[in-house]
């Protein structure tokens, strides 16, 4: 009888190979961008965190010329429409999509429904510069809600940007960097709807992650800061056009005034 020794030596030989070389392949689970918590990642939440909460205005301060409206996201779940509009809801944007991996379950009951309770309404994007670019994040958004239409009854896109809740405050870019991403998606999202997006954030975020940029006053601004006053602006704007003085009150979610009367809310809209 022949022997088989050679070919035990071969075959160990090959499978000692082949183990080196999958050593060297990458795994596609450890390399995919988390998304753990997203439901619950909103308009806000990090703000909150970072920068705490400090009151909200008297609602005189602001009742003669401004318009009440709220934000929602899957984090409150189905939202009680005709309640809100009972309540004195004029408008709300509602958490349409997260990076490139996101979209809210709650997203059809919260936009749907809010225009059947005859609210103006719009759609956001809570930004995440870590997992791609920003014309990815954009054509994304647009792809699964975030769109526009000159209906008078339906905002311009807004675009979340705040602190990461999944590690560097920053997303791991430097001013430049981010200014860069912020405005490939702000291009991309007018190339494609006509709009410039609203921009979501605090003066004090906007100072740390993008050196407090001029760049993007033309876009209309939406500023968290919970206090009894709208503070200091981010560079670049005269006036916010809505401003979130609250994380919770009598609307579900996060409380607004837009900056105007309701002819403001409808050249909003119209564009």
């Amino acid at each position: 009888m022949k022997s088989r020794r050679p070919l035990r030596r071969w075959s160990a030989a090959l499978f000692a190979g082949v183990t080196g070389v999958s050593l060297c392949i990458p795994s596609a689970a450890s390399a995919a961008p988390s998304y753990a918590g997203a439901e619950d990642n909103y308009a806000g939440s990090q703000i909150a965190k970072n920068e705490g909460v400090a009151g909200s205005p008297n609602i005189e301060y602001t009742a003669a010329a401004q318009v009440l409206g709220h934000d929602v996201s899957g984090h409150q779940g189905a939202v009680d429409w005709p309640a809100a509009a009972r309540a004195g809801a004029k408008f709300v944007y509602v958490k349409a999509t997260e990076g490139t991996g996101f979209t809210s379950p709650q997203f059809t009951q919260q936009y749907d429904g809010s225009y059947g309770a005859g609210l103006v309404r719009g759609s956001y994007h809570f930004a995440r510069p870590d997992v791609s670019d920003g014309a990815a994040q954009a054509n994304y958004f647009i792809a699964h809600g975030g769109g526009w239409s000159k209906d008078g009854k339906t905002l311009p896109g807004a675009l979340d940007a705040e602190y990461n809740p999944y590690g560097e405050t920053c997303y791991g870019k430097d001013a430049a960097g981010m200014v860069a991403w912020i405005k490939a998606f702000s291009d991309t999202y007018r190339a494609r709807t006509g709009r410039l997006p609203t921009i979501y954030t605090s003066t004090s975020w906007w100072k740390r992650c993008t050196g407090n940029s001029a760049a993007f006053g033309a876009n209309p601004l939406w500023l968290a800061r919970y206090n009894n006053q709208v503070g200091e602006l981010p560079a670049g704007w005269r006036q916010q056009t809505i401003w979130q003085f609250a994380n919770s009150g009598a609307l579900p979610g996060d409380q607004n005034w837009l900056n105007g009367p309701a002819a403001s809310l409808r050249a909003l809209a119209i564009g």
